[in-house]
């Protein structure tokens, strides 16, 4: 159910199941290979003026935890990184300062002629995306960054969608249990949600994928996490969970490893007359 729907569902006397998906979270992935974005210092203003926080509080409940890092809390390998995703507008206005970007009139920056405009897509599987792009909009319109929220219209997204110049930004998020997620998410082979043109970032998600040592996978998991913030690749906003009701009445109810039911042991007792 959306996120919108609990309410009403807890008010009729049933129950929230929220489960957690385990893998990437959704969030704002940044391509370096736009003529943008490919200055690291407008990377790092753009996650400096997000606030995950206020996204979650304005449109979400208490089942979408606030983002701590690239992968949820409950993901092999994770690493919190809240204290380096910390809104600070300032900070943000600062590093667009000395990129060279000046406001103008109109309140949005520009350099060299040109506005600091940016494009995303409305991503259909993403909950409540179109509400949550247009509320970092105006989050990043305070810093002098004019997003475009472009409506998810499938035959020109599937042409913009690969060209980093039509569109910077993607809103995305994938559940795995297993830490490969990060690898299926960021590497130029798989998902490749950056377009990236970082041959280090390959490298480094190919060793992750490598090693058989748990503990040495993990320890380069979070060396992962730590370089795609540091970079500004990512704007991390909420764990994502599949979120179920079920009446009183239902028990046993079982979830696997990224949130899809287990109905194995589900059995019902009387309802309530």
């Amino acid at each position: 159910m959306q996120a919108y729907d609990e309410a009403t569902v807890t008010s009729a006397g049933h129950r929230i199941y929220a489960e957690p998906t385990r893998g990437v979270n959704n969030g704002l992935y940044l391509r370096p290979a736009n003529s943008i974005l490919q200055d690291i210092n407008v990377r790092k203003a753009l996650q400096a003026g997000t606030n995950a926080k206020e996204v979650v509080e304005t449109l979400f409940t208490g089942s979408y935890p606030v983002a701590t890092s690239v992968l949820s809390h409950l993901a092999e390998g994770y690493a919190d990184l809240s204290a380096q995703l910390a809104y600070d507008p300032d900070r943000a206005n600062a590093l667009l300062d000395q990129a060279g970007w000046v406001r103008g009139g109109d309140g949005i920056r520009a350099k060299g002629g040109r506005k600091l405009e940016l494009s995303v897509f409305v991503s259909g599987p993403q909950p409540l995306s179109k509400q949550t792009l247009e509320l970092v909009a105006q989050q990043w319109a305070r810093i002098g960054v004019r997003l475009d929220v472009r409506p998810a219209d499938s035959g020109t997204q599937a042409v913009d969608i690969k060209n980093a110049e039509r569109t910077a930004i993607t809103h995305s998020m994938v559940g795995r249990a297993d830490q490969d997620v990060i690898k299926s998410h960021f590497h130029t082979r798989n998902r490749d949600v950056l377009l990236s043109n970082d041959p280090k970032l390959d490298r480094l998600l190919e060793e992750q994928s490598a090693l058989v040592d748990e503990n040495a996978r993990n320890a380069k998991v979070v060396e992962i996490q730590r370089y795609v913030i540091e970079q500004g690749y990512a704007i991390p906003l909420f764990e994502e969970p599949q979120v179920y009701g079920a009446a009183p009445y239902v028990h046993g109810v079982g979830f696997e490893a990224v949130g899809r039911p287990r109905f194995y042991d589900v059995w019902l007792s009387k309802k309530d007359k």
